[in-house]
């Protein structure tokens, strides 16, 4: 039935869904009631869900998917069965095409969802799935009606045992009434009130809440060598690590051999990581998005709006509030330069909404921020750069900073943060209660809370990376001590003076991941590891060949190939290392400092940047699962949503406590 209930679509559920997916539809909606009666059974009623009710998703079968991997225990779990199912190579590869956004990342007006012209922000329909339920009649017939008190009714007859889909109007109810034919000659009335609830919920903040790291579709890695040239004592050296597929040019560091090679950065960038929006390396891997899909499969009742605007690299100040500079350039199309400032697309997006609907409110924020305001990125390179020569070249980018440097940028976050929350306050109803802060991981634990060992593990992708133990528990140290309290009493107006009025200003605050992250630290190990991360990624640093005539043609020492890394397989860490992000983004660094730009593809700061621009020490699409479980609950508190039915179920692949390296 369209908007004007003018006419009644009745088909079964099946009729048009590919049969590569029909294992994840099914004629009745996801039951998260403990109380819900088995269809065949109970009085008889009328059940009733929305289709694809995550509307970032344009195909239902994406959605779909997602509730067939979902059984009521969690994103988590739900993300390691789609691990499995993919062979690791991960689920969003194949519906970062199929969303509401154009190929910059940006939402357009309208989106066109299986088929129907739908306004994305303020939805003027919703798509419905109804069926009769209960102790019916064999064969039994059906008659339907659909009334909205505006429109002629809708009205069709089937049989009971088929679903009808209809479209019912958004912000006011529809009465579905079904007669359904008894062995006597009579029927039996029954009436429910249909209504969607329509949620409009912003996800805003830094490289953590874009979900930096998880390209949607991973690096394709070729098998042969790619050379990067480094700067040893005003000389220069060569090493060889793993090139991306398909790269026609030049991969010896010789000029010489780069002239008609086509050895450009755009021949490179044709053959980037996808992301659904790169400039700002925004992954539908995401705590955000994962938390905010999880509530559209765990109602049935509601639709998701999503308006995603976090962006890696983010600050209050840059980022948030002003441009920043772009992440990386999308494979095709035009690269833009800064990205527009979440806070005035946050305001163009809800005068769009508003155009259509007057009263149209954000319903909820989800937030993370803070790590790029005391420049967290520096005090990574400050822990794992130990040449000097790198060391220098990172100080001279504005690449690298120390605790000291940290701390002083930590005294100056509680006025940017004042600004953040007088920003947010007029799109909340002037209450801040709605606001759903997400703390940080600390990506450098193991074993409940042990600091990981140095060394060069999990970063020897670049010879100059080299984990130093006493700056990692130095470092460790200020961030569980000192960031992560401040953070928190920041967001809860915790401690006087913080906040102008805490009955207003006090955000929810979500940290309870963080017990779990202190096991999954980036030198967490496990023998249920992926075979390649056992047998290619080694713990003494000596993963690459280092004789140069033997790496061209084969990069790794291990017998496995480069393109058997699987980016997305359970592993013991939730944190990327350095390898695991050069394996799984190779981002180009378009968006760091034009001071170390690098002049060709072999550059030596390309060389370093690359090892950790596309996400080293950030979470794994596990890490944000684990995440997205932590945000529910308070997501579902400041919504007034239910709680789902808890399942009990084995995991697929149960891990091995994981042990420090």
């Amino acid at each position: 039935m369209r908007v004007a209930l003018a006419s009644l679509a009745v088909m079964s559920v099946f009729a048009t869904q590919p049969e590569a997916t029909a294992q994840s539809v099914a004629p009745a909606p996801l039951q998260l009631n403990t109380a819900a009666e088995t269809p065949g059974t109970g009085p008889i009623r009328i059940e009733w869900e929305v289709r694809n009710r995550f509307r970032l998703f344009r195909n239902e079968a994406d959605f779909r998917r997602h509730v067939a991997a979902y059984r009521g225990d969690g994103v988590l779990a739900s993300e390691q069965r789609l691990a499995h199912a993919t062979d690791g190579r991960g689920w969003a590869r194949d519906m970062v095409d199929n969303l509401c956004v154009d190929h910059t990342g940006r939402l357009p007006e309208s989106c066109l969802r299986d088929g129907q012209k739908e306004n994305y922000l303020s939805p003027l329909d919703h798509p419905i799935i109804a069926y009769a339920a209960g102790a019916i009649p064999p064969g039994a017939l059906c008659a339907w009606s659909f009334d909205d008190g505006a429109s002629e009714p809708g009205e069709a007859t089937t049989r009971c045992d088929e679903p009808v889909r209809i479209r019912v109007k958004h912000g006011r109810p529809t009465i579905a009434t079904v007669d359904v034919g008894l062995p006597d000659g009579t029927a039996q009335r029954i009436m429910t009130e249909i209504q969607v609830r329509d949620l409009l919920i912003a996800g805003m903040g830094d490289s953590i809440a874009a979900g930096e790291g998880n390209p949607d579709r991973a690096i394709q890695l070729g098998d042969d060598g790619f050379c990067f040239r480094r700067f040893l004592a005003g000389s220069t050296s060569e090493y060889f690590r793993p090139g991306r597929a398909g790269f026609k040019g030049n991969k010896a560091c010789d000029p010489a051999l780069s002239v008609g090679s086509g050895n450009t950065s755009a021949d490179w960038a044709r053959l980037n990581a996808r992301w659904w929006s790169a400039t700002c390396h925004r992954s539908l891997y995401g705590y955000q998005v994962r938390a905010a899909l999880g509530l559209a499969i765990e109602n049935p009742h509601i639709a998701v709006t999503f308006l995603p605007l976090a962006c890696s690299g983010s600050t209050i100040e840059s980022g948030f509030f002003g441009s920043l500079r772009a992440r990386e350039c999308p494979p095709t199309g035009a690269c833009t330069t800064n990205n527009v400032a979440q806070m005035v697309r946050l305001k163009e997006a809800m005068e769009l909404a508003r155009k259509t609907d007057r009263e149209r409110s954000l319903d909820a924020i989800l937030l993370t921020i803070g790590a790029n305001d005391i420049w967290f990125s520096g005090l990574v390179a400050d822990v794992i750069v130990e040449s000097a020569t790198e060391r220098t070249l990172f100080r001279r980018g504005g690449l690298m900073a120390d605790v000291a440097d940290a701390r002083g940028y930590l005294d100056k976050l509680p006025r940017d943060f004042a600004k953040l929350r007088n920003a947010l306050k007029p799109y909340l109803g002037g209450n801040l209660q709605r606001v759903v802060f997400v703390g940080y991981g600390n990506p450098a634990m193991v074993n409940g809370g042990q600091v990981c060992r140095g060394g060069p593990g999990g970063f020897d992708v670049h010879p100059a990376f080299n984990v130093d133990g006493a700056k990692l528990r130095e470092t460790s140290d200020f961030v569980e001590k000192e960031f992560f309290p401040k953070l928190r009493a920041l967001a809860t107006c915790e401690g006087a003076g913080i906040c102008r009025d805490p009955s207003t200003d006090r955000m929810i605050y979500v940290d309870t991941h963080q017990a779990e992250f202190a096991f999954r630290g980036f030198c967490a190990r496990s023998p249920q590891d992926p075979v390649f991360d056992r047998e290619c990624f080694l713990e003494n640093g000596e993963s690459f060949e280092s004789n140069p005539s033997v790496a061209a043609t084969d990069p790794l020492r291990c017998n496995l190939r480069a393109r058997d890394f699987r980016p997305y397989s359970p592993r013991a860490r939730w944190i990327r290392t350095a390898n695991d992000s050069y394996f799984t983004a190779m981002t180009f660094p378009e968006g760091i400092s034009p001071a170390v730009q690098p002049s060709d593809l072999h550059d030596a700061t390309w060389g370093a940047t690359s090892a950790v621009y596309g996400g080293a020490v950030h979470p794994t699409a596990e890490g944000h699962a684990a995440m997205a479980d932590a945000a529910l609950p308070a997501l579902r508190a400041v919504l007034g949503l239910p709680s789902p039915q808890q399942v009990r179920a084995e995991p697929l692949a149960p891990l091995q406590p994981p042990v420090t390296r």
